[in-house]
């Protein structure tokens, strides 16, 4: 019987979206406010979901305290009060949209679950705004 468990986090980052490739007039006319180039911030909620056969030993998929240091130390420490373009290596040569951000996040814990866990990824770069990994 498949369980999913889901732990909400936070963190604020700033970024710009831009494209080196394009002239300037071609990156404000994509990525408008978000290609400023002294940067813009968010206040992005993540959600990561977790699923799998509950142990019927423990009755838990995983153990939320497990799952909530794994976000904290790997996720929003890495990210938080970042700029995602200059401090973090992850985004030196990747476009920091919200869907980089969360393929990104997904390929960060998916190196630290069992392979027998499936992982989502929800996060929100506005309240009305947000992006999912695997779609």
């Amino acid at each position: 019987m498949k369980v999913a468990v889901v732990r909400k986090a936070h963190f604020n980052a700033a970024h710009r979206l831009h494209n080196p490739a394009w002239s300037t007039a071609k990156n404000q006319e994509v990525f408008g406010l978000c290609n400023n180039p002294n940067w813009h911030g968010h206040n992005y909620e993540l959600e990561v979901k977790v699923s799998g056969d509950i142990d019927p030993e423990t009755g838990m998929v995983v153990d939320l305290g497990w799952l909530a240091d794994l976000v904290r130390d790997h996720i929003e420490r890495r990210f938080d009060h970042k700029n995602l373009n200059l401090d973090t290596e992850e985004f030196r040569d990747l476009n920091p949209t919200a869907e980089n951000i969360a393929v990104v996040i997904w390929n960060i814990l998916r190196e630290h679950l069992p392979e027998r866990f499936g992982l989502h990824i929800r996060l929100y770069e506005t309240p009305r705004n947000f992006v999912e990994y695997p779609a």
